[in-house]
């Protein structure tokens, strides 16, 4: 019995190494560098630029897009600007391929320019190279760590859902799906131990990307789209604003929304799509199972507003693009924002 256990496990071993390998070569290499994207967004508005730097992997630096204006940095500073109406600078230094070792060198690039907001998209090729978890979670605490000692607030997309990405078949996409939610809770509570904020990319882009594979996924089948990144990029702008001082999210009295972060970043990984920030209780920041942190969600794309058990009545239209979304119900963003200038992006949009 227990040799055919062993026997049983070794070729499943086997067959999961084969489709690493499989997945590994299908997946293309880099073929040029992402456009950059840094610059003035808003030079028409009045004020001191806010200096704005975007660190991480390929998803961060927005490989697979072919014009600056489809990259995320470039949604999330002409959306800030917009929002603020105020100039934004932005650092684009995030690097193909990086893992979360890589940030200490990001991190230092980036104190350079003196940031005051700061964005964080890794994870990804932590799961494909199986590094470790708790080391990369570490990282990435400590690169919100060192940015928030200057005064620079952060926010921390966590690991995508590597599972949804098609050239990873089953049961290897099954592992990868669980291995990305799995690292997605311990960065959460890693960030907001260290004084910053995340927000649940994965599954809520993954049902996304599997549903529409071909206008979501880039033309490589393994990075976003330009609609992917400005979809991405429309979950991260409500927590970015929210930080800045500027938050129309409304939580319905007596919701419950706090949990200690260890439950508040499980909780997260099985709704993406939501912030995990840090939060008091009683004028107290810890309870009895740690830090306290409270859960928000903000309604993206056509989707009804909810927040954890208070979810109101779908709109009859779903959005299901940029452009779509703009001619939707304004239940989709609040204060009448449709969904496409809440992040900055229209199919002629460009720095402003």
């Amino acid at each position: 019995m227990a040799g055919g256990v062993a026997g049983a496990t070794g070729l499943f071993l086997a067959l999961l190494l084969h489709q690493a390998r499989d997945a590994r070569r299908i997946i293309p290499m880099a073929e040029a560098p992402p456009p950059r994207g840094d610059g003035l967004y808003g030079p028409k508005f009045p004020g001191k630029p806010l200096n704005m730097v975007v660190l991480g992997d390929s998803t961060a630096a927005g490989y697979g897009v072919h014009r600056p204006r489809e990259t995320p940095g470039a949604l999330l500073a002409t959306g800030v600007s917009r929002r603020l109406r105020r100039p934004v600078r932005l650092h684009r230094l995030a690097v193909v391929g990086a893992m979360s070792a890589g940030l200490p060198y990001q991190v230092d690039a980036a104190l350079e320019y003196a940031p005051e907001i700061a964005v964080i998209l890794i994870g990804g090729n932590d799961v494909t190279h199986w590094s470790g978890f708790g080391a990369a979670a570490k990282q990435a605490g400590d690169a919100v760590r060192r940015l928030r000692a200057t005064g620079c607030k952060v926010v921390v997309g966590t690991c995508p859902d590597i599972g949804a990405i098609q050239p990873i078949k089953r049961p290897l996409r099954w592992l990868a799906r669980h291995w990305s939610r799995q690292l997605a809770a311990i960065q959460t509570v890693a960030v907001v131990e260290a004084g910053g904020s995340t927000v649940s990319i994965g599954d809520l882009l993954g049902r996304q990307f599997e549903a529409d594979p071909l206008r979501m996924f880039g033309s490589d089948h393994f990075h976003p789209s330009a609609e992917g990144y400005a979809r991405a990029a429309a979950v991260i702008m409500p927590t970015l604003m929210a930080m800045l001082g500027e938050d129309d999210r409304v939580t319905p009295s007596g919701a419950d929304t706090v949990r200690s972060l260890e439950e508040a970043a499980q909780e997260a990984v099985r709704a993406a799509g939501t912030e995990v920030s840090p939060t008091e209780v009683n004028g107290r920041a810890r309870g009895p199972a740690g830090l306290w942190a409270e859960l928000r969600r903000h309604p993206w794309f056509g989707e009804p507003r909810s927040w954890f058990g208070h979810r109101a009545a779908a709109s009859p239209t779903t959005a299901t693009s940029p452009a779509a979304a703009a001619s939707s119900s304004e239940e989709a963003v609040p204060s009448g924002r449709s969904s496409a200038t809440a992040v900055g992006w229209t199919p002629e949009g460009g720095e402003t």
